[in-house]
């Protein structure tokens, strides 16, 4: 079951009377009375176990808990994009949004479908929107229903990361940081990352998402994942993400030990199309650095008659056959190193730029921030 619901109308408060200054013009500007107002700063506070204001004759002043969390709550705010909206019908919505059904949202919820059903009709009556179409027994998002879902998620983001400033400031090392891997990242650089940071960090956890970019970059750009690591794709396509380099790899040919290519002098276009190939699929660098390799040497880029991004699957593929692959001697390191698979330097040097992947005005918590610190420091200590 999932912890409780978010009080949205907790947060507005908060905001507005930093920005005001004063319970009056505070509760005017969210159109809430002064006792609902001053109640639900209290609550909040409460629940938080600090002071977020100093009550005195000139006002309301913020102390430092306010302070970190008013920016997020306004951003939160923000990505809602309506005061009628409860944090039990964004609870309610975004589970129905990822699960696709009220079955299945029901149970990963521990909500009752009949509560999933009325909180998400709630949403649509205050929203004025339709925002799911029903298909059998599982349910389509609208293209409002997928802003909403949307603006949803990178709202809870906001919030999740202002309560952990607030946990921080308190003393307590809360949060969590949801990491999303693509392949080439899950070798050395994400778990030596991973060990330093948890020593460094004991009390945030660290939750990692394993996908390709297609895979990737909806639940980074829904506020379901902090960061992506992996190759870095062109900046024209991610008009709405952020990528920093860390990192160059260089790809190596690939296969296994006593294979009739280690045996030739060179390594020609003849030679390469000779064998089958085991690539990732059309839509990655790596396939289109494979592809501008084969052409550079002559050749026109062979069928590939598998597709697989599973460094595993491919692992055992290769030991079992005479195919070839391109991929970075780091993701297959072990077997390398035990002689069960080899490796020779392509014909034409492959290079591609690895990095750091996140949404555009992504503001990192402290545990956020000294991860990324550490993806720079490892990549710079060779376990890239």
């Amino acid at each position: 079951m999932s912890e409780r619901p978010l009080n949205i109308r907790h947060f507005a408060a908060l905001a507005a009377t930093v920005r005001h200054g004063s319970v009056t013009r505070a509760a005017r500007a969210i159109n809430l009375t002064q006792p609902a107002l001053t109640q639900a700063i209290a609550r909040l506070e409460a629940d938080l176990g600090c002071a977020l204001f100093e009550r005195g004759a000139a006002g309301m002043t913020p102390t430092e808990p306010a302070l970190l969390l008013a920016p997020r709550a306004d951003a939160a705010l923000a990505h809602i994009g309506s005061p009628r909206v409860t944090g039990t019908q964004m609870r309610a919505f975004l589970a129905l949004a990822r699960a696709g059904s009220y079955a299945v949202a029901a149970e990963e919820t521990g909500l009752s479908t009949a509560s999933l059903h009325r909180a998400v009709a709630d949403l649509a009556v205050a929203l004025g929107q339709r925002l799911v179409d029903r298909r059998g027994r599982s349910v389509m998002l609208t293209p409002a229903g997928e802003r909403r879902a949307r603006g949803f998620g990178l709202a809870m983001a906001e919030l999740r990361a202002g309560l952990a400033e607030v946990a921080a400031w308190q003393g307590k090392a809360a949060g969590r940081i949801v990491v999303g891997a693509m392949p080439l990242s899950r070798a050395r650089w994400l778990p030596e990352t991973m060990l330093r940071f948890v020593r460094d960090w004991p009390g945030v956890d660290v939750a990692v998402v394993e996908g390709s970019h297609a895979e990737l970059a909806g639940p980074l750009r829904d506020g379901e994942i902090d960061l992506m690591l992996g190759a870095l794709r062109e900046a024209a396509l991610l008009d709405d993400l952020e990528q920093e380099a860390v990192f160059e790899d260089r790809p190596a040919l690939v296969m296994r030990a006593g294979h009739p290519l280690l045996a030739l002098p060179t390594v020609d276009g003849a030679a390469m199309t000779a064998y089958p190939w085991i690539l990732s699929g059309r839509d990655t660098p790596l396939r289109h650095y494979w592809e501008a390799m084969m052409r550079a040497v002559g050749a026109d880029p062979p069928h590939v008659g598998i597709e697989c991004g599973s460094v595993l699957t491919v692992r055992q593929l290769l030991r079992g056959s005479d195919a070839l692959t391109l991929l970075s001697p780091a993701q297959l390191a072990v077997e390398l190193d035990a002689g069960v698979l080899a490796m020779r330097p392509p014909p034409v040097p492959v290079t591609r730029t690895i990095g750091i992947t996140t949404r555009q005005g992504w503001r990192p918590t402290a545990p956020q921030a000294a991860f990324v610190t550490l993806l720079h420091e490892v990549a710079e200590a060779g376990f890239a």
